[in-house]
C-alpha cells in the first residue's frame, strides 16, 4: 500500500527527470544550425565537439553530485523537506535554461551549460529520494511493484521529450516555413527557430510545477519520523491520514514490463543517441 498522491509525486518526478535529462539530445543539431552556421558553407552548422559534449553531459555531472549531496541531506533534514527543494531547483533551472541570455553563441552556450548543471543537480536529488520514499511508504508485498512503477516513468518521459520536440517543430514549420539547405542555406533556418529549442526546454518545468502540489500534501515518511526524528506518535498520525490503494498482480506485471522498456531505452540513449561519440 502507498499513498495515492505520494505515488503520483514520485512517478511524475521521474517523468520530469527523464524529460529534462534527455531532451537536450534532441535540440543540439538545432543549436548548431542557429549559432554555428558558416555563411556559404556546403553543410549546415553544427556544435563544435567540445561544446556539444559540454551541453549534452554537464547535466549528468550535476546529477552525480546531486545524488550524493541530497541523499545525505535527506537523512539529516527529512525526506519531504529536501524533496520539495529538489523540485524547486528543477523548475527554476528548467525555465532559466530556456531563457539563456544573449544571442552571442558563447554567451548562450555558457549560460545554458550553467543552468543545465544545476538542473542536473536537482534531478540528482530526486533520484535517491524518490526511491527511498517509495521504499519507506510501501509494505513488503507491494514494494517491488511500486518502485518499478516509479522507474518505469523514465521511459514515458523520454517518449514525451520526443513527442514535444516533434510537435513544436511541426507547428513552427507550418507557421514559419523554411527552404531546404541545399536550395538556400541562408533561408533554411528562420529567425523564429531560436524560440523552438527554448520552448521545448521550458515545457520541462510544467510537470515539475504540477508535481510540487502533490509533494507539499505528502507527509514525512513514517519510518523517518519514527526512527530518525524519534516521534512514533506523529508517524502513526501521518499514516492514518493517508489514502491507500491496492496493487494487484496484473499491475505488478505491467510495471515490470515498463521498467524493462525503460532500461532498454536508457541504454540506447546513452550508446546510440544523437550525441554518441562514434556517430558521424
Amino acid at each position: 500500500m502507498v499513498p495515492f498522491h505520494g505515488g503520483c509525486s514520485r512517478r511524475y518526478g521521474f517523468f520530469t527527470d527523464s524529460y529534462d535529462l534527455f531532451v537536450i539530445s534532441l535540440i543540439t543539431k538545432l543549436l548548431g544550425r542557429i549559432y554555428y552556421q558558416v555563411p556559404g558553407s556546403s553543410s549546415p552548422g553544427s556544435l563544435p565537439d567540445g561544446i556539444s559534449v559540454a551541453v549534452s553531459g554537464v547535466a549528468f555531472a550535476g546529477t552525480f553530485l546531486g545524488q550524493i549531496f541530497f541523499g545525505c541531506l535527506g537523512d539529516k533534514l527529512g525526506r519531504k523537506r529536501v524533496y520539495g527543494l529538489t523540485l524547486l531547483i528543477m523548475t527554476i533551472c528548467s525555465i532559466a535554461s530556456s531563457l539563456s541570455f544573449g544571442k552571442d553563441p558563447k554567451t548562450v552556450m555558457v549560460t545554458l551549460c550553467f543552468f543545465r548543471f544545476w538542473l542536473g543537480f536537482g534531478i540528482g536529488g530526486d533520484y535517491p529520494l524518490s526511491a527511498t520514499i517509495m521504499f519507506e511508504y510501501a509494505n513488503k508485498r507491494t514494494r517491488g511493484a511500486f518502485i518499478a512503477s516509479v522507474f518505469a516513468m523514465q521511459g514515458v518521459g523520454i517518449l514525451a521529450a520526443g513527442g514535444v520536440s516533434l510537435l513544436v517543430s511541426y507547428l513552427f514549420e507550418i507557421e514559419f516555413p523554411s527552404r531546404a539547405y541545399i536550395l538556400d542555406g541562408a533561408a533554411s533556418t528562420v529567425p523564429q527557430a531560436d524560440y523552438v529549442w527554448r520552448i521545448i526546454l521550458m515545457v520541462g518545468a510544467l510537470p515539475a510545477l504540477l508535481t510540487y502540489y502533490w509533494r507539499m500534501k505528502m507527509p514525512e515518511t513514517a519510518r523517518y519520523t519514527a526512527l530518525v526524528a524519534k516521534n512514533a506518535e506523529q508517524a502513526a498520525l501521518d499514516m492514518n491520514k493517508e489514502i491507500f490503494t491496492e496493487v494487484d498482480e496484473k499491475r505488478f506485471a505491467l510495471t515490470i514490463c515498463q521498467s524493462e522498456n525503460w532500461f532498454s531505452r536508457f541504454v540506447f540513449s546513452f550508446n546510440f543517441g544523437p550525441n554518441y561519440p562514434g556517430k558521424t
